[in-house]
């Protein structure tokens, strides 16, 4: 790159910021990120520091909240970032039924916040909106995927606020000319995931049973079907979008789908477990409106952008055990 750029990621410490943080400070790029101050400091920059990018000279990182505006506006004040990615989220669907105000304020209220700051102070930037499979719900076209013109009629307060933020980043763009894409991903999973999403509570779980700490192993609904892609895969469809000649909507995703339950078979066959003696279903972590199917079809992604996943299923879990392994020393 002739020029260096500059990227303002919010979200930067989860799983998507951490990879799209790396991708980016290859690329050359100086980073800026939006970290919530927290009474445990070490989890602001936990997935940083383990993907080996924090400190770095061209990182930085900002104190701030998307339903804070003011912080934004000094952010976008100070760094006058070519490209903002907008990953900041409550992003724990099961979650958004216990806190839908709270999910809303953030998602919804916050990506308002987000570009009304980048309207009065950058709005020549470029903006990446992280939308969710999540939108669709239940609506599948009749050959049993879903894109960008399947409806969408979500069945959570989280599809329902990011619904609302993929609409509003629509708007935007039509209104004010404004360059933002909203990327439609669907499952996206690597070591980085949090604990208490299904594929790492599997790859945990199994090990705590693979060491005798455990018996069990209690989950929700085994026959939900997802599309499950790697996180490093899709922050690089993340990048293309705000390469292209022009914004648009994209959906990123696999084309294939797996259970729940096709999931725990494989985990647990890598480790010489038998599932039936180990694994059951707890109503708890059933939803109160269950989405049973998401496969994607992202062949506008793949014919304009020249995007493809690199990484398998079968690979993505493989990684993920083998660095849940590394942690607990076990050969």
């Amino acid at each position: 790159m002739s020029e260096t750029k500059t990227a303002f990621i919010t979200g930067i410490n989860g799983q998507d910021g951490s990879y799209l943080t790396e991708f980016l400070l290859d690329k050359g790029y100086t980073v800026v990120g939006l970290v919530r101050r927290l009474s445990v400091p070490e989890s602001q920059t936990s997935r940083l520091e383990e993907a080996g990018v924090y400190p770095h000279p061209r990182l930085h990182l900002e104190y701030g909240d998307l339903t804070d505006q003011s912080s934004l506006y000094r952010i976008l004040s100070k760094y006058r970032p070519d490209e903002i990615y907008n990953l900041g989220a409550q992003s724990h669907v099961r979650v958004s039924f216990d806190a839908p105000q709270h999910t809303t304020d953030v998602i919804a209220m916050g990506t308002l916040n987000l570009l009304e700051a980048m309207k009065e102070i950058v709005p020549r930037a470029r903006m990446y909106q992280a939308g969710s499979s999540e939108m669709f719900g239940n609506s599948i076209d009749k050959d049993g995927y879903q894109r960008e013109t399947t409806p969408m009629k979500p069945v959570s307060p989280y599809g329902c606020a990011k619904l609302y933020a993929y609409t509003l980043c629509r708007t935007y763009r039509e209104s004010y000319k404004m360059f933002i894409s909203n990327g439609i991903l669907f499952n996206h999973e690597s070591p980085r995931r949090g604990g208490t999403f299904v594929t790492n509570k599997i790859v945990k779980g199994a090990l705590d049973i693979y060491e005798h700490k455990t018996k069990r192993l209690s989950l929700g609904n085994l026959k939900a079907t997802r599309d499950w892609g790697h996180a490093r895969d899709y922050t690089r469809a993340m990048w293309l979008m705000l390469q292209a000649p022009t914004a648009d909507d994209f959906v990123c995703a696999t084309g294939v789908s797996h259970s729940v339950g096709d999931v725990v078979d494989f985990v647990f066959g890598e480790l010489g477990l038998v599932r039936d003696q180990h694994v059951g279903c707890d109503p708890r972590y059933f939803r109160p409106n269950e989405l049973n199917h998401l496969k994607g079809d992202c062949s506008k992604l793949k014919e304009r952008l020249g995007w493809e996943p690199f990484i398998g299923f079968e690979a993505l879990l493989t990684e993920m055990i083998g660095v849940e392994k590394n942690k607990r020393n076990i050969s």
